[in-house]
């Protein structure tokens, strides 16, 4: 067992259970980078993980009743047979260094959106907030809706899982980071509790899909996920565990910085800019965020 994997799989593991997103988008660029696995072994290495993690963490969630299992249907009808295909898609580009090149641009991609899907996520939740918080104002408790008990969109809902399928299948991102934010935008209803036992649920099926793909024309490196697994299982009950306590706030915006250089450097950016970026990003999203939540009728700084 290698120690540092399995404290990377740690930390995984807990933002996994505490946001519902972060496996992929974090576990695959930490073994490229960090541990030098090639793109193909860790995008292998890290859905038979996830597909032997997620399920600890969902158990949690189903435990409480965060999860909402008529969508989970729906998703898994669309993102189980996409994922395969997924699989399919990078077997049929043939020779290794031409898969390596196909999942390191695509890694990049889907790490660039998943950081800006990790932004939009959060001024979603906070308009939502505000509505809700306003339609409340004038009702009575009585009769309010179940948040669990929304009205399912079947075809969009079969879609989301298709496309979530499709980007798991080739580069292990999207299970949470992206999924998730679809299904905000879907049922706006959902709370975050909700939202993020669902997607964690959701996420089983999809991501063992994947990975039975990956196992059988990928790159699988049986000590690579044991070690991951050692730590990803516990960190992952643990951030489920807290999720109910604790708003993520921060980890979210540190998450989207770490996807955001991660995405930027598969995607061959200097480093230099992918620097300016950054700093960018620090200096002028608060400045960002404080006119949205002024737009949004709340005040520029939360108050504690």
């Amino acid at each position: 067992m290698e120690v540092g994997l399995a404290l990377g799989g740690l930390a995984v593991g807990f933002i996994v259970g505490l946001t519902g997103m972060g496996g992929g988008a974090l576990m695959t660029p930490m073994l490229v980078f960090f541990f030098g696995v090639n793109p193909l072994a860790a995008v292998s290495s890290d859905l038979v993980t996830g597909a032997i993690m997620k399920p600890f963490g969902g158990a949690v969630h189903a435990h409480r009743g965060t999860v909402n299992y008529v969508l989970v249907g729906w998703l898994a009808l669309g993102s189980v047979p996409s994922a395969f295909v997924g699989v399919l898609v990078l077997r049929a580009l043939g020779e290794s260094a031409a898969i390596d090149d196909v999942v390191t641009t695509a890694l990049g991609a889907a790490l660039v959106v998943a950081s800006f899907a990790l932004i939009a996520k959060a001024y979603v939740s906070m308009s939502r907030g505000v509505r809700v918080r306003a339609e409340g104002a004038g009702e009575p408790a009585v009769g309010r809706q179940d948040p669990l008990q929304v009205v399912v969109r079947p075809l969009p809902t079969v879609l989301t899982g298709v496309l979530g399928g499709l980007v798991v299948g080739m580069t292990s991102v999207g299970s949470g980071s992206l999924m998730i934010i679809a299904l905000m935008l879907l049922y706006p209803r959902l709370q975050a509790s909700q939202l993020v036992g669902t997607d964690l649920v959701q996420a089983v099926p999809l991501v063992a899909a994947a990975a039975l793909g990956h196992l059988l024309f990928g790159d699988f490196r049986l000590g690579v996920t044991a070690s991951l697994l050692v730590g990803s299982i516990p960190g992952v009950i643990l951030g489920a565990l807290a999720s109910s306590r604790a708003p993520g706030g921060l980890i979210r915006r540190a998450l989207a910085l770490v996807l955001l250089a991660s995405g930027l450097k598969l995607l061959g950016v200097p480093t230099s800019v992918t620097v300016v970026v950054l700093v960018a990003c620090v200096v002028l999203g608060p400045v960002a965020w404080m006119g949205a939540r002024r737009r949004n009728g709340l005040p520029a700084m939360r108050r504690r």
